[in-house]
């Protein structure tokens, strides 16, 4: 047994070493033909406080859901669902965010709405349970999107519902995030010549990428997760990218996909 796992370790440092000559050359190729026009400055704000994921991802029938009821944003980003949903009436807005760069925007953008009555930031688990849970953009991120689920659950009150809306996920033209160089180009080029590339533009230093939060979280992978939940699925929608619909399919769809919603309910 020991023989054979060191004839496969040294086959896996032979395939490894075999790599390196052409990630050298893709990430030559990359420097010279993918410029960016600038490098990200770290805690670079991408967002804007008109844009809304709640209206654009569920529709306006999400005020129907928080009217008086305690909200949880997970994955609060800058504050910006959460000023919405305090202003439309939920009694309380609670907003998980581990990012400190982004809690202290939020602080701010929660205080200049005049909302901080209603509202409270955290990095961890809320202090009472609640009604209902948003999710925007982050299950191809979280590490172990999983436990995510249970901790979801076990926040929330019986028949409270979860709302998530994702993407990109894995295999769309962009999932590769910060090292989509080109469409697909983190599953086509080999990973380490993505990181040298990606640290020439962005802040701090990647190794890998689920080292910088990408899980390769498929559709396939996040509908398992979801029939494995103990949540009973209200509604599960995949939305083709515009451009490529006429060639969204159940086989494409993983290719082809631009966003994914689900509705879970305890």
């Amino acid at each position: 047994m020991t023989k054979s796992l060191s004839h496969l370790a040294s086959n896996g440092s032979a395939s490894q070493s075999a790599l390196e000559p052409l990630a050298s050359i893709e990430y030559a190729l990359l420097k010279k033909l993918c410029k960016r026009e600038h490098k990200v400055a770290l805690g670079e704000d991408c967002q804007t406080a008109s844009y809304s994921k709640l209206d654009v991802h569920i529709g306006p029938a999400w005020r129907e859901h928080i009217r008086g009821q305690i909200v949880l944003d997970f994955g609060c980003g800058y504050g910006n669902e959460m000023i919405q949903l305090a202003k439309a009436g939920a009694r309380k807005v609670y907003g998980i965010e581990i990012s400190e760069n982004q809690l202290r925007e939020a602080r701010q953008r929660l205080a200049y709405a005049d909302v901080t009555d209603r509202c409270c930031l955290l990095n961890e688990a809320p202090p009472e349970t609640v009604d209902c849970i948003f999710s925007f953009d982050s299950f191809e991120h979280f590490e172990d999107p999983a436990e995510i689920l249970q901790k979801m659950r076990s926040f929330l009150n019986p028949g409270g519902r979860v709302f998530i809306s994702f993407g990109p996920t894995w295999f769309h033209p962009l999932g590769g995030h910060a090292f989509s160089a080109f469409p697909w180009a983190h599953v086509l080029l080999c990973e380490s010549a993505l990181v040298r590339w990606r640290n020439l533009y962005y802040p701090g230093t990647s190794v890998g990428f689920n080292q910088s939060g990408l899980n390769r979280m498929t559709i396939k992978r996040f509908l398992a997760l979801c029939d494995e939940s103990g949540f009973h699925v209200e509604n599960r929608e995949i939305v083709p990218i515009r451009k490529l619909a006429p060639l969204h399919n159940r086989l494409s769809r993983e290719w082809t996909t631009s966003v994914v919603r689900a509705v879970l309910r305890k």
